[in-house]
């Protein structure tokens, strides 16, 4: 790390077109503003969203991208101004690092649905007109209020998925009240649904997996789910038929929707989390059979997730990880296409 003119050049690894591979190089981190936190990285998660961005499979890609929302690291230093973190803190961002902070979402907590500008922590445009780079770097300065506390009981490699796959699955669980006596149906066992099978289990919820085979039954049931599915097996829904109260869909691949709808009970609702590529298709009839709903959700604003960390904490919960070094990004990528890991990449921010 070298500092010029208080701007800081740092190590990171970047994508410089769509089919290539990611490569060593330099970005230049911001002087520290009167509310920025400079942060060392420790640990960043790889995503399947960091995958559609360094491959344009989403468009819109500003190369050369340095991906990452899946941040963990320690405070290095802070403007003048922070009250919120010290030097030597462990400290987390996830996946928006600015927003306008105004508008009604952000002044309710929900800056993830700013209306004027939320600011991706990689591939947005910063104020300054440069484009932002993500966490496979060694640093990153972010401005306080997107800094999140890691509280001491969560292991910090395992807490970085937490930043996106964590509060994906927490939001809406704690939207739609999911708790003791409350029935949840978890489509997905992946880098999602594994977290939230432990989430939602530690909210006292029921939890079934539904998932494509059963090859993961045994992580699911320790886990916390009390049962797990084949949706091969045409039995399941019939016998799951207006079982549940929610409905997580983890995938984004295209599902029968109105089947899954039918297994919910009277006033239920699917949320769909996953990003398929063709528009989603039901039947009218089975919405208004049992007062059912649809909706989807948006991973979470920053006091959920704060909430999230330590609710985590509290129960024990991290993500199941692979620690990997980073010249093994590209083999994480093409096994996370592949559903080769069990459940999340983390690489190691000391190799960068």
């Amino acid at each position: 790390m070298t500092s010029t003119t208080g701007t800081t050049t740092v190590a990171a690894y970047a994508a410089t077109a769509p089919d290539s591979p990611l490569s060593k190089t330099t970005v230049e981190r911001r002087a520290l503003g009167p509310l920025d936190v400079l942060i060392a990285i420790e640990f960043a998660g790889i995503c399947h969203s960091d995958i559609h961005t360094a491959r344009n499979e989403w468009g819109g890609t500003k190369y050369p991208i340095v991906p990452g929302h899946e941040i963990v690291g320690t405070v290095a230093a802070v403007g003048p101004e922070v009250t919120r973190h010290a030097v030597g803190d462990r400290v987390g961002v996830g996946c928006f690092v600015d927003s306008c902070g105004e508008c009604d979402p952000c002044r309710t907590g929900f800056e993830q649905h700013c209306t004027a500008r939320v600011m991706g922590t990689y591939n947005s445009v910063d104020r300054d007109g440069t484009v932002t780079q993500g966490g496979y770097s060694t640093h990153i300065v972010v401005t306080e209020h997107f800094v999140l506390r890691i509280p001491d009981g969560l292991d910090p490699a395992a807490a970085a998925p937490l930043l996106c796959a964590g509060i994906t699955l927490y939001s809406p669980l704690k939207r739609w009240n999911a708790g003791p006596g409350s029935r949840v149906a978890i489509i997905g066992m992946g880098g999602l649904g594994h977290v939230g099978v432990k989430i939602a289990a530690a909210m006292g919820a029921e939890v079934t997996v539904l998932g494509h085979s059963l090859s993961k039954r045994e992580d699911g049931l320790r886990f916390g789910a009390v049962d797990y599915r084949s949706t091969e097996v045409p039995e399941t829904f019939s016998e799951l038929r207006g079982k549940f109260d929610l409905i997580l869909n983890t995938v984004s691949v295209d599902l029968d929707l109105d089947r899954y709808l039918s297994l919910l009970r009277l006033h239920g609702t699917l949320v769909g989390l996953g990003l398929p590529e063709k528009p989603l298709s039901v039947r009218a009839f089975s919405l208004a059979m049992n007062d059912r709903a649809m909706a989807g959700s948006n991973v979470g604003g920053i006091p959920d997730t704060q909430a999230m960390l330590d609710f985590c904490a509290e129960h024990g919960i991290g993500a199941e990880i692979e620690l990997i070094s980073a010249d093994r990004i590209d083999e994480a990528y093409d096994r996370v296409v592949a559903s080769d890991v069990r459940y999340r990449f983390v690489i190691d921010a000391s190799t960068f």
